[in-house]
């Protein structure tokens, strides 16, 4: 069962904790823009800009500017990639695409889904805490990086050790550091803050209605600078 499927079969309810929260059904699904693959500062320009930024305002981002951030921090850049799915901005061991991005904004959490590049409801209310202390909490967007382990399945040719999850950790820890790399050369690239930390990893699986090979490992800050 994967987790679109699971979450289905959950009835609502409210959530345990100091966050209001509300069925996803009070979401609206989000068609985002289509994202604009040119502009901005070059490569060389937003290397030597990129930096953690702490200090990030609570003003919202526009919608293609947030559909911009989600596609270059993990969207779909070429129809063929390798094992028979869509090419992503950010490599995976065995093109397993197995990182999500949850993004908390401040109405709700939701799945970014990066083929239709959408954003899909998972829980209504105001989760951005989860991510952090400070800034974090108001910030705009806050970006969970979450693992689905399911997805390391043996396709093709890939890597036989796949399914050691020693192995699996390696793995999923460096896709990760590869996506969030990507927001902070976005951010760098659009006069952006951003912040990589660590996150609430008791409250927000739950939250969130994880299915159990799920962990949620890290979360990314992203707004306007203060």
């Amino acid at each position: 069962m994967n987790r679109r499927t699971f979450i289905k079969t959950l009835p609502a309810f409210a959530v345990l904790a100091s966050t209001s929260s509300a069925p996803a059904q009070d979401l609206q699904q989000i068609t985002l823009p289509k994202p604009q693959t040119d502009g901005g500062k070059s490569v060389l320009a937003a290397l030597q800009e990129r930096r953690t930024n702490r200090n990030i305002r609570a003003e919202k981002l526009p919608p293609q500017m947030l559909s911009n951030l989600l596609w270059a921090a993990f969207g779909v850049n070429r129809d063929k990639g390798n094992f028979g799915k869509p090419g992503r901005t950010a490599a995976s061991a065995s093109n397993s695409q197995e990182i999500d991005l949850y993004v908390a904004l401040p109405e709700g959490v939701y799945l970014y889904e990066a083929i239709p590049h959408r954003l899909t409801p998972v829980v209504a209310g105001d989760f951005r805490a989860r991510s952090g202390r400070g800034a974090a909490a108001t910030a705009p967007v806050n970006i969970f990086y979450v693992v689905d382990l399911a997805r390391y399945v043996l396709e093709g040719n890939p890597d036989r050790r796949i399914n050691d999850p020693e192995v699996q950790k390696s793995y999923y820890y460096c896709a990760v550091g590869l996506i969030a790399q990507n927001v902070y050369l976005f951010a760098a690239s659009q006069g952006l803050a951003a912040w990589f930390h660590n996150c609430d990893k008791t409250n927000a699986p739950k939250e969130f209605k994880l299915c159990p090979n799920q962990r949620v490992l890290f979360a990314q800050t992203v707004g306007y600078p203060a």
